[in-house]
């Protein structure tokens, strides 16, 4: 499925985004590293502590990038299955802070270099073509295992 098809359903003129709780600094614990389905030299986790589903339906989560030089790029961030978009909150800071993004808008997953890992986590784990996670517990178990690309969406 092409992450740049944008909008996958109609988005609900009533929406309301609920406000986003910054969750506490990520821990190596509870790094679990996911797969983008492309080469790149970096690796990808997500922090299964942060991981959430609002009464919105967004998933949000801590996105962990580290570079094989050590460098660490850290981001709270959100994906709303529904309309195909991604929203990063806020960058991590080493002291475990957050600073919130200037231009946080929601924005359209695109099939670029920089947006493959959100693209990987919304089109191969958390969301079931518009459909996402029922609860902090199904996207836990839906990060656990990437979907088969050449399965149809529901088939794991």
């Amino acid at each position: 499925m092409p992450v740049s098809a944008g909008l996958l359903v109609d988005a609900d003129p009533d929406w309301k985004e609920v406000e986003a709780t910054m969750p506490p600094a990520p821990q190596e614990a509870g790094l679990r590293a996911f797969d983008i389905g492309s080469p790149s030299p970096n690796a990808f986790f997500v922090d299964e502590g942060s991981v959430s589903v609002g009464a919105d339906g967004v998933v949000r989560y801590t996105l962990v990038v580290r570079t094989p030089g050590g460098a660490e790029n850290v981001t709270f961030e959100g994906i709303r299955c529904a309309t195909g978009e991604r929203r990063i909150y806020a960058s991590g800071r080493k002291d475990g802070s957050w600073v919130p993004m200037k231009n946080s808008a929601w924005q359209a997953i695109g099939d670029n270099t920089y947006n493959r890992p959100r693209a990987a986590l919304a089109w191969d784990y958390f969301c079931d073509g518009p459909a996402g996670p029922r609860d902090r517990k199904h996207a836990l178990q839906l990060l656990q295992q990437r979907r088969d690309p050449s399965r149809p969406y529901g088939v794991r």
